[in-house]
């Protein structure tokens, strides 16, 4: 993998802790109105082996590389039926909740569980198949984390908890009417956003052999002519307020404060789709500290304060919105990094106005800090 590539895999992760959200929306997704047929959504359960190998995706991980992790998955998913709008927008998905263990086999690295709700896209279906692709987030707990006295070769994760992103393509051949055999080629991926360092994170390509029931395969669905969502083209503002936490360095344990404020103006453009563009400006702890070790006594140090300008995407599930932005610092003293950045995260609307998000904000693809944020959309 190139390093490129790996970057985006590990820019992912930020949908991480809003597991929340996707599990609200697995069950706002069976809303109906009183003009529509209720439909129960078909439930099906999965069991599936995994077996894997570590990608050495940079030289320093490669003494790692030394065995091939299997792993067992438990999943519940839900069909959607159309009991929501967004259901036949995106062409009736299905959403569930996976629990996954793996071994890594090799007691540098140990054991991982992880709890990882999804949204599973189908491409082909059909009476007896359905190939679909699956993109899933959540929240890895691994065993044998990264410890300068007993445990400073595991370089790829420095944390017990961490985020686990998961792409995978799925084939389901069904071997009787409520039993199908499951296929797919995946990556699964640890991280825990730079939080704590060091953090190479894992990257594991993976195959998936497993059965899947089905409650019934020919999932009804109503709504099919889902009117357009009433804010169709009119425009919102927000204003929120992001917390975070990082640390500076491997040497230096201290974990520093991160601190931004965003007002930003959007337009829904479409059913799937918000376009929005503000202003921001950002308080980062750690730019002090480094500054006071790298500064000559005397010199006068410049403002480690922060300003930009973003323009950015929200994709729409929902109340749930898959969030990229990118933007530019307009007021920049002191450049301690690129003078651009991006976010990717993921927002979820609890009302009309208060909305709730986790973002990941990224330097040249590398992590900088998870933000944790609060706001209100007037």
């Amino acid at each position: 993998m190139t390093p490129q590539t790996y970057c985006l895999f590990r820019r992912g992760w930020l949908a991480l802790l809003v597991l929340s959200c996707s599990l609200s929306i697995a069950v706002r997704a069976q809303e109906h109105t009183a003009e529509e047929v209720p439909v129960r959504a078909p439930l099906i359960v999965g069991a599936y082996a995994q077996g894997s190998i570590i990608m050495a995706h940079t030289p320093a991980i490669r003494h790692l590389v030394t065995s091939h992790p299997t792993g067992f998955e438990l999943n519940f998913q839900r069909q959607t039926t159309g009991a929501a709008p967004w259901h036949g927008w995106y062409k009736y998905p299905k959403v569930g909740v996976a629990f996954i263990y793996y071994d890594f086999h090799n007691p540098i690295l140990g054991h991982a569980l992880a709890v990882s709700p999804y949204i599973n896209k189908s491409f082909s279906h059909g009476p007896r198949h359905d190939l679909s692709f699956r993109l899933g987030t959540g929240l890895a707990y691994l065993t044998n984390p990264y410890n300068r006295e007993t445990n400073h070769k595991n370089n790829m994760a420095s944390s017990a908890f961490n985020a686990t992103l998961q792409f995978r393509l799925e084939y389901d051949y069904a071997l009787t009417p409520h039993l199908g055999l499951l296929a797919g080629l995946g990556l699964n991926h640890f991280s825990n956003g730079a939080t704590t360092k060091p953090n190479l994170g894992a990257n594991l390509p993976t195959l998936v052999l497993g059965l899947n029931y089905h409650e019934f395969r020919a999932a009804p669905r109503v709504n099919v002519s889902a009117p357009a969502p009433a804010d169709l083209g009119q425009t919102f503002y927000n204003v929120s307020t992001s917390l975070g936490y990082k640390q500076r360095s491997e040497s230096d344990r201290q974990k520093y404060l991160v601190h931004s404020i965003t007002a930003a103006v959007g337009r829904r453009v479409n059913r799937k789709s918000n376009l929005v563009a503000g202003a921001e400006g950002f308080y980062d702890k750690s730019l002090k500290a480094q500054l006071k070790d790298t500064t000559r006594a005397g010199i006068k140090q410049p403002d480690v304060k922060k300003a930009g300008v973003f323009v950015g995407h929200e994709l729409l599930f929902g109340r749930l919105a898959f969030v990229s932005h990118v933007g530019i610092y307009v007021y920049n003293p002191y450049k301690s990094a690129t003078f651009y950045y991006e976010r990717l995260g993921l927002k979820y609307q609890f009302t009309n106005v208060a909305f709730g998000a986790v973002d990941l904000k990224i330097h040249r693809g590398a992590a900088d800090v998870v933000e944790f944020r609060i706001g209100a959309r007037l």
